[in-house]
């Protein structure tokens, strides 16, 4: 499987991404437009896929939008727009992270490492284990052998950082949970934005509260942080 597939209409960029990630062993190929992008995505299955906004006439926003139909893949939008507006509509429509041209490709290199580990599929438990961590709160309940998540006994599609966003509120449950805490042990990447965080917690809130502007369980603190409501809320 690909590790890395670098969608960008500048061929200049997109081919010195790709020889540096290739130099380091995080195999990668490139392509330069909309359509020859998302064949390539279909064929070639990449771990993670690194998406400019603008790709000739055609958008990368909407591309993220068809991929997201199909597919959890994590996506880093990269760009020379860098507007919050830009940088908050691309992590709406599902984008995991967004970085800013001109970057560093050690840097860049860096943070798709770092996400291509915590996107790993979790470990499924050995057919012999017969007991299992489970977690429930309100109508959801989570295995943590799996990393299978449902609410009302339906299935609920986390990815692999919001389920481990999610599980670290949970076990500092009753007490705040600065920013930088979360940026430090969830991400393990100083670079990421608390926009990144607040859109993910905004997700998390659409995927497992009733009412997600009055959340019950994912509190805001404003100016401090996030914590998880605690009165009997997990087991």
């Amino acid at each position: 499987m690909l590790d890395c597939l670098i969608i960008d209409d500048d061929a200049n960029i997109a081919m010195t991404i790709c020889e540096y990630f290739n130099l380091f062993n995080v195999s990668s190929e490139y392509t330069v437009d909309y359509e020859t992008g998302f064949s390539a995505i279909t064929e070639k299955q990449p771990s993670l896929i690194l998406l400019d906004i603008n790709l000739g006439d055609q958008s990368g926003f909407t591309l993220c939008k068809k991929i997201r139909e199909t597919s959890d893949v994590p996506i880093i939008f990269i760009s020379a727009r860098n507007t919050d507006d830009d940088i908050l509509a691309a992590l709406g429509i599902g984008g995991d992270d967004y970085i800013a041209k001109p970057f560093s490709l050690a840097v860049l290199l860096a943070k798709v490492r770092v996400m291509l580990k915590r996107s790993a599929p979790l470990p499924y438990p050995s057919p012999y284990e017969t007991t299992r961590a489970l977690t429930r709160f309100g109508d959801v309940e989570i295995d943590r052998a799996t990393g299978r998540v449902a609410r009302r006994g339906e299935p609920v599609k986390l990815k692999p950082l919001e389920l481990k966003l999610l599980l670290y509120l949970i076990d500092n449950q009753g007490r705040c949970v600065t920013k930088e805490e979360l940026l430090d042990n969830v991400w393990q990447d100083t670079f990421v934005g608390e926009g990144t965080l607040s859109v993910h917690i905004r997700h998390l809130r659409e995927k497992l509260e009733e009412a997600p502007n009055e959340p019950r369980f994912i509190k805001t603190l404003w100016g401090s942080g996030y914590m998880f409501e605690s009165k009997g809320a997990a087991d």
